[in-house]
């Protein structure tokens, strides 16, 4: 991947970052959640980064009086993004926009933890996830969820729109299990025993819509394909804790990459027999976020 190369470092000092998605717009641009003290007391803080001639520059920061867990951007806007938030609320941000959040959605009951909008050109839907064990569907444009979906017996970790099937999102929880849900259903489409540990993170290729991966607190990634789920289609060893965020390339149907908290980014293919790419180890700390450019193909 060349990852390691062109490495640039912007510290945002009293914060932990927990997430990190590129512009689908500008290539360079990068929004960052943040929170105070690990995100187990505290503020937040949203920051929008570039990358330009000086390296990485803060471009704009807001502030919300809880930690920031996950950051998505606007499929229709390009200055719009979404947070979600350690006491349970949704924000809407416009960068344009000089104070706080243009609305607030709060409806979970505790911790938002992830939150992602939609990939296909469809509909304009946002989905979220939470330690309450739900997730909501949201339209931007409407004030209040327009629905909810109950199953998960653990948090819910990661919630993420199929790129392919419009209407179609997994989630990945404590419970040990990827489900796949239908928004046009109000019940679970599929549950997939994945790990036995809390899975933390999935993520949909890019160029297949059958094939999912996940990743645990059992130091594993595993690959599922939805037409069969026996087995998993692979599993890649070597991160030496919980693995904390997977992302599949925008540009290759087999490298994906990992994130943990033993502190490495780790670049995988997992059609070769010897799937570990590359270990990055930059970080000095908990790599909690993770994203690859759509525009820049080795830009992680």
């Amino acid at each position: 991947m060349g990852a390691a190369a062109g490495a640039g470092a912007l510290r945002l000092p009293g914060l932990h970052g927990y997430a990190v998605e590129f512009s689908p717009y500008c290539p360079g641009r990068v929004a960052c959640s943040a929170a105070q003290y690990y995100g187990m007391a505290g503020c937040g803080t949203l920051a929008v980064l570039e990358q330009n001639e000086a390296g990485i520059v803060l471009l704009r920061s807001f502030d919300w009086n809880d930690g920031l867990f996950d950051v998505t951007w606007s499929e229709n806007n390009e200055n719009v993004l979404i947070t979600c938030s350690g006491d349970g609320s949704l924000q809407i941000w416009d960068m344009t926009k000089t104070k706080g959040p243009l609305q607030v959605y709060k409806e979970h009951t505790l911790e938002a933890y992830s939150v992602d909008w939609s990939q296909t050109r469809g509909e304009q839907l946002v989905v979220s996830g939470s330690w309450d064990q739900t997730a909501k569907l949201w339209d931007p444009a409407v004030g209040k969820s327009l629905c909810t979906f109950k199953g998960h017996e653990g948090v819910i970790y990661s919630t993420i729109w199929s790129p392919h099937i419009p209407g179609c999102f997994a989630s990945a929880s404590g419970d040990q299990t990827l489900r796949i849900w239908d928004v046009k259903t109000p019940g679970v489409k599929l549950v997939i025993p994945a790990h036995q540990a809390e899975v933390l993170s999935c993520d949909w290729c890019k160029y297949d819509e059958n094939l999912l991966v996940t990743g645990a607190v059992d130091c594993s990634l595993k690959g599922w394909d939805l037409r069969n789920i026996r087995q998993p289609v692979f599993v890649l060893l070597g991160h030496t804790y919980a693995i904390r965020r997977v992302k599949f390339s925008p540009f290759h149907t087999t490298i994906l990459a990992s994130c943990s908290y033993d502190f490495t980014v780790r670049f995988w293919d997992f059609s070769k027999p010897s799937p570990l790419l590359e270990t990055v180890e930059h970080h000095t700390e908990f790599t909690c976020g993770l994203d690859l450019s759509l525009h820049s193909r080795g830009q992680v």
